[in-house]
């Protein structure tokens, strides 16, 4: 995995997704859900990236991240949180 390139993630925006975050030890977790990305922005203090699904709400991913995945799906992994982050596009 590598730092992240917001240019990249411009790819998502407009995509149906399905987003998934998990924790190292495979405990309780949010069920997946499906949004669509309206825009993908740096937060104003630069420390995460921002998943737009509407003009308040949004999924933030730590920069700090390591950030892996193919050309329809971003894997992020937070060594900080434990958190593992997951966007998949949909068709």
């Amino acid at each position: 995995m590598e730092p992240i390139k917001l240019k990249e993630l411009k790819r998502f925006e407009g995509a149906d997704v399905e987003l998934a975050i998990t924790d190292k030890e495979g405990g309780e977790q949010a069920p997946s859900i499906r949004k669509t990305i309206k825009y993908v922005l740096m937060c104003p203090d630069g420390t995460h990236v921002r998943f737009y699904f509407d003009k308040n709400k949004f999924l933030a991913v730590p920069v700090s991240s390591e950030f892996g995945g193919t050309e329809e799906e971003l894997m992020a992994y937070d060594a900080v949180s434990g958190l593992s982050y997951s966007v998949k596009m949909k068709r």
